[in-house]
């Protein structure tokens, strides 16, 4: 058991190491300069004259603090732990190696995840994000295929404390899922979230064939960012066609005979957006105007254009290709990224939500 504290040191040098490049990426003189500014600022007696402005000072502030106190906070918890296993080390407690090992693989969970977060810093990375799933080529093994990774989105969010909101499902009549949208409420949730984007495949036997034979099907996933307020954009309200019409699927009676669900157009991009979640049309309105601008302002970031004006219907299947990962159940089970070359052979636990190892490497790998 020494010998597992010993192991065990080396991982907080390891660690220990990692702080300090997180140190050094953070640039604490620089953060701890711009937190002084800020304070000053928002001591000034006319601070809250501009509202707008006001917050979203104070969100800066409260974000870089929030970045400064989490470093402090880990670099802490790893030099405690270093000097608990040295004194464990010198004195033969062996008892207390499982507590010590406990807190070094919950740090060293905490510390990826920092790591990650810092390369987080797109204008629309700290956002809630919204999920779009669509049924691809398959057929019946499509639609299964399509609610498989609903669940795996799912159960991804849950593990990561993640709040879960459905915004539109469109169920398939025999089986699986057309068509999801869900809402991902969480800081950072679109800035891992964006690692997701493009076409799922799924090769496996099909339980939908008799004959047993394997499947190809395919899924597309795609990401946005929801807009905070001071982030909005306008669109021009010539540029909108809106439809009402009845929702369909459960609901009850109210859902099915009221025109409730809308359906909104961006005429120059031919962006379609609908909603139909919510009894209320004021309420489903509302939704569908947040994902329009959402899906706008993630294209013209993917564009590089600098207003929504210069967007144009050609446009609006930019970055849009091949398979991104490849789900294999037969004749052996692998999950493939084929951006990043990262592999699993488990694909039970990745269905399981377990996708923060292919979502970590892309971010690492796309981080410049």
């Amino acid at each position: 058991m020494l010998i597992q504290l010993e192991e065990i040191l080396n991982e907080l040098g390891k660690l220990s190491e990692t702080i300090k490049e997180i140190r050094d990426s953070l640039d604490i003189e620089k953060i701890n300069n711009r937190i002084e500014e800020l304070q000053k600022i928002m001591q000034q007696p006319d601070f809250w004259n501009d509202v707008s402005k006001a917050q979203e000072i104070t969100g800066e502030e409260r974000f870089i603090k929030g970045r400064l106190d989490k470093y402090i906070e880990l670099k802490e918890r790893v030099e405690d732990s270093e000097f608990l296993t040295k004194m464990a080390v010198e004195e033969e407690d062996v008892t207390s190696s499982k507590e010590i090992l406990r807190e070094v693989e919950e740090l060293r969970r905490e510390i990826d995840r920092f790591k990650i977060e810092i390369l987080l810093s797109g204008e629309y990375d700290k956002n809630n994000a919204i999920l779009d799933l669509h049924v691809g080529v398959g057929g019946t093994d499509a639609q299964d295929w399509t609610e498989m990774l609903l669940r795996m989105y799912t159960r991804w969010a849950e593990k990561n404390e993640f709040k879960v909101q459905t915004i539109e499902l469109l169920s398939a009549e025999d089986a699986g899922i057309k068509s999801a949208t869900l809402k991902i409420i969480g800081e950072f949730a679109y800035g891992y979230l964006k690692a997701e984007k493009g076409i799922h495949r799924l090769v496996r036997i099909s339980p939908f064939n008799s004959n047993g034979k394997r499947q190809t099907s395919f899924a597309s996933v795609e990401v946005l960012p929801e807009l905070t307020s001071n982030q909005d954009i306008d669109i021009k309200p010539e540029d909108l066609k809106i439809d009402t019409y009845r929702a369909g699927g459960a609901g009850g009676q109210h859902v099915n005979k009221t025109e409730s669900a809308i359906r909104i157009t961006h005429i120059p991009t031919g962006i379609i957006v609908q909603c139909q979640n919510q009894r209320s049309q004021h309420h489903n309105k509302d939704e569908a105007m947040k994902m329009l601008k959402a899906r706008l302002a993630e294209l013209k970031e993917r564009a590089h254009k600098e207003k929504i004006e210069d967007l144009t219907g050609e446009l609006k299947d930019i970055g849009w290709g091949s398979q991104i990962r490849s789900y294999v159940f037969q004749p052996y089970t692998l999950v493939k990224d084929h951006r990043t070359g990262v592999e699993s052979g488990n694909i039970n636990a990745v269905m399981d939500g377990e996708i923060d190892g292919f979502i970590s490497e892309y971010l690492k790998q796309n981080s410049n």
